[in-house]
């Protein structure tokens, strides 16, 4: 295995340990409230520094960024860590959330990790090397279209001003596809996408440490990854289409006529 990759699973592990260890005292949790439904508690902290202390003993001069630590890049190497994604799942015990630990190289991902603690799935990925599930090759299922399919989203509950354009393109995406899941952890769905068992995703308003990890994955497991534009921007946006190639196609068709200015990107 890749040593960064390495690195990245044990911070991983270590914080998966402290968020199941803490899953019989939800109700004693401090938890506050960053903005609209969008919460971070002890343990989301605790887990970032589980993840933070390992990183910085191996890579002392990498830069980190995460959802709760303050960090900046430094240099060439910058590390978008989110160490509970799905928070709010998490505080209603509702099993669906994961670690997510991307190592960006001048911008682009290179390695990734996402960790499912409760299931104790762990995904890797390095660019150029490949995707694994549990040390599993894994490549996505070709698809033509959305027909069928089975298609992971999030609502933008953060940014109520697109709520109608995202309500157009759920309307037309649901007319067309199988089904659609929204299950509340952008980084696990993403994961979910790159092992098949989602066919597709779309989402917008993401931050960084959200899709950093699952953009990689998917990459690296033949799909594509793209903002609304058909681009590489999802970062710097936070507005992601994924999926293999037709199907993602497919996506953006749908999404298109229901983008305001603001979101072609």
């Amino acid at each position: 295995m890749h040593p960064m990759v390495n690195i990245a699973v044990r911070a991983a592990r270590s914080a998966g340990n402290v968020i199941v260890r803490n899953m019989d005292r939800l109700d004693r949790l401090h938890v506050e409230a960053k903005g609209n439904n969008d919460f971070v508690s002890d343990v989301d902290r605790m887990a970032e520094r589980e993840i933070v202390q390992t990183l910085k003993r191996a890579y002392p001069d990498h830069g980190i960024l995460g959802e709760e630590y303050g960090g900046k890049a430094n240099g060439d190497y910058l590390w978008v860590i989110d160490p509970l994604d799905g928070t709010t799942n998490y505080l209603h015990g509702f099993p669906h959330f994961a670690v997510s630990i991307a190592l960006l190289h001048r911008g682009a991902p290179e390695v990734a990790v996402i960790y499912d603690p409760v299931r104790q799935e762990l995904f890797t990925a390095t660019r150029g090397g490949g995707a694994t599930i549990e040390g599993r090759r894994i490549r996505m299922r070709p698809r033509r279209s959305i027909e069928g399919a089975l298609l992971g989203t999030g609502f933008p509950f953060r940014y109520p001003e697109h709520q109608g354009s995202y309500l157009g393109m759920f309307q037309s995406i649901m007319g067309s596809t199988g089904d659609i899941r929204r299950a509340g952890s952008a980084a696990l769905d993403l994961a979910y996408v790159a092992c098949g068992r989602l066919d597709g995703f779309w989402e917008l308003g993401l931050s960084p440490w959200d899709i950093a990890a699952g953009v990689l994955l998917i990459q690296e497991a033949g799909g594509i990854v793209s903002d609304f534009a058909g681009d590489n921007g999802y970062l710097k946006s936070g507005n992601v289409v994924a999926g293999s190639l037709k199907l993602h196609a497919d996506l953006l068709r749908h999404i298109t006529p229901h983008l305001t200015d603001d979101l072609r990107c």
